[in-house]
């Protein structure tokens, strides 16, 4: 077979030859042909992946702890409520028969000490009573006014003579009800507690920071929390013997907690 080539068939087949070849180059250059764009992407992704790892904990605030401490302290303060009950025909004498039974106990306790800012009136009713034994129509008696009396006696010393007192004063009127001790002066409390409370958080700080090997830093947050246990109420048999001369105090204590929350940096 005989191939006649032509000058126009020549400059064909060179602008083929040509096409392939940049065909092959740009081939060669997308599998590895370009090294220097692909070595910077792939030393990115290594030294992003050398990076060491942040440990929670020690790289961030520090280190959170808690600390607690109760201080007993003496109740310094009784809390008195008494009532005085009176019934009359008419509503104008039973409120002056209670009147003159309140003011006999409030007399009474101020001659004792209590102050006018520990003397307070808290209640007054008076109701209708009524006779229901004839099985009718009730029939009406008289009425009832009851007054309501509490006070704070802070000289626990003179606090069971001064109830006995007081509750003569009133005579068969007076009822007692209710007898409790509590701790209303705590500041000097409240500040021990804290102090240890504190001290308990940083031992248990300075354990952990020994051994994770690391040594406690400075103060980053200080959260706390106070509790005062409430008024603790007065035997019922102490209360019921409020018409003696005397009633027998026995103040016993209370707790004061502190509670913290502490986060310390460490190094």
């Amino acid at each position: 077979m005989t191939l006649t080539i032509t000058p126009r068939r020549t400059g064909l087949v060179l602008i083929a030859v040509i096409a392939l070849t940049l065909v092959y180059s740009i081939g060669v250059t997308r599998s590895g042909g370009a090294p220097a764009a692909a070595s910077t992407n792939t030393q990115t992704t290594n030294a992003s992946s050398t990076q060491p790892s942040t440990i929670v904990g020690l790289a961030g605030p520090g280190i959170t702890v808690g600390g607690r401490a109760s201080v007993a302290g003496t109740p310094d303060t009784l809390r008195l409520d008494l009532s005085v009950v009176a019934t009359a025909s008419s509503v104008s004498e039973a409120l002056a028969s209670a009147n003159r039974s309140a003011g006999s106990v409030q007399k009474s306790l101020l001659a004792d000490g209590v102050e006018k800012k520990d003397l307070q009136t808290s209640g007054l009713n008076i109701s209708p009573e009524y006779d229901y034994s004839s099985g009718g129509t009730p029939r009406l008696k008289g009425y009832q006014a009851s007054e309501s009396v509490h006070a704070k006696l802070r000289d626990m010393g003179r606090a069971g003579d001064a109830i006995g007192k007081a509750v003569a004063a009133g005579g068969n009127a007076v009822r007692v009800d209710g007898v409790s001790l509590d701790l209303e002066d705590t500041g000097a409390l409240v500040s021990s507690a804290r102090d240890k409370a504190f001290a308990d958080a940083k031992a248990k700080a300075e354990q952990y920071a020994k051994a994770a090997g690391r040594t406690l830093g400075d103060v980053a947050s200080i959260a706390e929390d106070v509790a005062i246990t409430s008024p603790i109420p007065m035997p019922y048999a102490a209360m019921a013997s409020a018409k003696s001369a005397s009633v027998p105090i026995q103040p016993g204590s209370q707790d004061v907690s502190v509670s913290v929350t502490v986060v310390f940096s460490m190094r």
